[in-house]
């Protein structure tokens, strides 16, 4: 009887250690900027940002497993020019008040040891969702020095060709099709 009890415990602690294995941790909206360049004219590589991002992330580095659920605001496209801004709102380009966000998702990440390095998913955009791979650079965890919760922090990389969303927009003369995206990210736990 002892013998069944002490296995019964053991296998709701083993339980327990499961499911606390695995961190829950919200993107950082001010930290976390994602960012694209696109070849203009043929020519010089153009930068925009995105300030309205919201995410989720679970890590369980132990058991190399974990999920990704980042929602892009669209409307939130900012360049360095207001007139440019406002091109890249309308129809042929973010079309945002069609499609008010993007959204990638990934429950499939890639390890080395215990470190996340890249992350096989699927990016929505313009109603279309396709397969992108993302990999993951300078990941690192520490404590948030203000609010004293564990935090992450990574530089997340992709390339896409937008005309595989349906973006046409200055396509092929004015703006590139292939898109370059880097993200600064930083997640603090839940």
């Amino acid at each position: 009887m002892r013998a069944s009890t002490f296995a019964g415990a053991a296998v709701l602690l083993l339980a327990c250690a499961s499911a606390s294995a695995q961190d829950v941790y919200s993107l950082d909206g001010t930290h976390t900027t994602p960012m694209y360049e696109v070849r203009h004219m043929g020519m010089s590589l153009q930068r925009g940002w995105f300030t309205d991002v919201q995410g989720r992330v679970t890590l369980d580095r132990a058991a190399r497993k974990g999920t990704i659920d980042v929602v892009i605001g669209t409307a939130s496209v900012t360049t360095s020019s207001r007139i440019l801004n406002d091109v890249l709102k309308r129809d042929d380009y973010f079309n945002v008040e069609r499609y008010p966000a993007m959204r990638f998702t990934s429950t499939d990440l890639v390890f080395d040891g215990d470190v996340p390095v890249a992350a096989n998913g699927q990016l929505t955009l313009l109603g279309v969702t396709k397969p992108v791979a993302l990999s993951i650079s300078d990941f690192h965890c520490g404590t948030h020095l203000l609010l004293r919760r564990a935090m992450c922090a990574a530089e997340v990389r992709a390339t896409i060709r937008r005309s595989e969303f349906g973006m046409t927009g200055g396509l092929p003369n004015v703006a590139g099709d292939e898109v370059r995206v880097v993200i600064p990210v930083e997640a603090v736990s839940e």
